[in-house]
């Protein structure tokens, strides 16, 4: 430690002594390549040598997907080829903003800070929810819990079936794909979140059955039992693989709970999402 901190030190205050100022760029660029980005962004703050080596397209094409140019093209579309035109620390920025990626803004895309792997969010208004118009079953809430600002809410029905599908060139990894569900409406009484559970009622009789299915054959069936009223919790419904870097795959998805000899509801309907199965979920 001691020996680092005398280093860091050398070569200023006049000094003629080289410090890690006089390190040429290329070099401190090549270190900060096996970095990840938040530690390059640190590095950066220490002189005017990284700062300017952790500008270099270099570093931050290696933190970039393979197939970026595919992402842009999906995310940004008419925009493409100014977005191109950036130096890549700048298209990993924009990347790692989520970007809606339909006029409806409904379906959310982005790459994580860390990893530079992509994750995306899909809200309940860009799924097909059976018998959402009808106000007897289900109601659309204004939430500062999702990051669409909305929750679609059940509060009873005999059929619950939410379906959807997404077509995104994803880079080469696995994935997992997941619904983000609570029991019970929550609401702040007094600045305190406080959940209402009146309604939740059929979860714990019969599974809620979850499956995905993929363009290139790939299938995925789990079942579990809702619980855990007023938390909102991940729901796994399966993993699917990407072998190498597509175009295009086409994900579909749903949830059921179809068995009629019971009503079930109280249930608040936020996302489904979708993560690489080694990034962090935000």
């Amino acid at each position: 430690m001691q020996m680092g901190l005398s280093f860091s030190l050398l070569g200023q205050n006049g000094s003629s002594t080289p410090g890690l100022g006089d390190l040429p760029e290329s070099c401190v660029a090549s270190v900060l390549a096996y970095l990840d980005p938040p530690q390059i962004c640190k590095l950066a703050m220490l002189n005017r040598a990284f700062r300017e080596a952790s500008s270099a397209n270099f570093v931050w094409e290696s933190k970039l997907p393979l197939n970026y140019e595919d992402i842009i093209g999906r995310v940004f579309e008419e925009d493409k080829d100014r977005l191109l035109l950036l130096c890549k620390r700048d298209i990993y920025s924009r990347l790692c903003t989520p970007n809606s990626i339909d006029a409806d803004h409904t379906k959310k895309v982005w790459l994580d800070k860390i990893t530079g792997k992509t994750c995306m969010s899909i809200s309940s208004n860009g799924l097909a929810i059976t018998g959402i118009d009808d106000r007897r079953y289900w109601t659309r809430i204004p939430t500062e819990e999702s990051r669409f600002g909305s929750i679609a809410y059940l509060q009873q029905i005999w059929w619950f079936e939410v379906d959807g599908e997404i077509e995104f060139p994803f880079p080469a990894g696995s994935y997992s794909l997941f619904f983000r569900l609570q029991l019970g409406r929550t609401r702040k009484r007094f600045g305190r979140r406080v959940c209402n559970s009146e309604h939740v009622h059929g979860w714990d009789k019969k599974p809620a059955r979850f499956h995905l299915s993929t363009s290139d054959g790939q299938q995925a069936t789990k079942q579990c039992y809702l619980k855990e009223p007023g938390k909102w919790i991940l729901y796994h419904a399966g993993d699917f693989v990407v072998s190498k870097s597509c175009k295009l795959m086409k994900i579909k998805f749903s949830m059921m709970q179809i068995d009629c000899t019971h009503t079930k509801g109280g249930l608040c309907v936020d996302s489904v999402l979708i993560y690489p199965i080694d990034g962090e979920r935000l």
